[in-house]
């Protein structure tokens, strides 16, 4: 996968404010992921996102 930092990508699991995008803070084995809806920031395994992935935006 090619996920940089700044990217938009939508999740299968919608978060319990109901947004499904987050925005990538910082990669490497895990994700920092902050919410596009409440702001609220996840760290994420590699392996899940690429899992649950279901769309990827660049943010140019």
């Amino acid at each position: 996968m090619d996920i940089q930092v700044g990217d938009i990508v939508t999740l299968k699991k919608q978060h319990p404010c109901g947004s499904k995008e987050w925005e990538v803070l910082r990669i490497g084995a895990d994700f920092r992921l902050k919410c596009a809806g409440c702001g609220h920031q996840i760290m994420v395994t590699r392996k899940l996102v690429e899992k649950n992935l279901r769309d990827l935006k660049r943010n140019a």
